[in-house]
């Protein structure tokens, strides 16, 4: 899955992605409460790590064109 997305350099990266894990995480038990049962033990659904890229001043449309041809 790939995410394009502007951000505001008053917070970090991690904390926006720390945000997304957070919210997604809790969208995903409301809308599939099973799934917290296979994951009880931890209770957590994304991994510890992310990878992000900064792409300066591409437009985005060229960004997201490259996006899709990474298959």
């Amino acid at each position: 899955m790939h995410i394009l997305m502007r951000i505001s350099p008053k917070y970090s990266v991690s904390q926006h992605v720390r945000n997304i894990k957070q919210m997604t995480t809790s969208q995903t038990w409301r809308a599939f409460p099973t799934l917290k049962k296979q994951f009880w033990l931890e209770q957590t659904f994304w991994s510890d790590g992310y990878f992000v890229c900064s792409v300066g001043n591409a437009s985005s449309d060229t960004i997201r064109k490259y996006i899709q041809e990474q298959g």
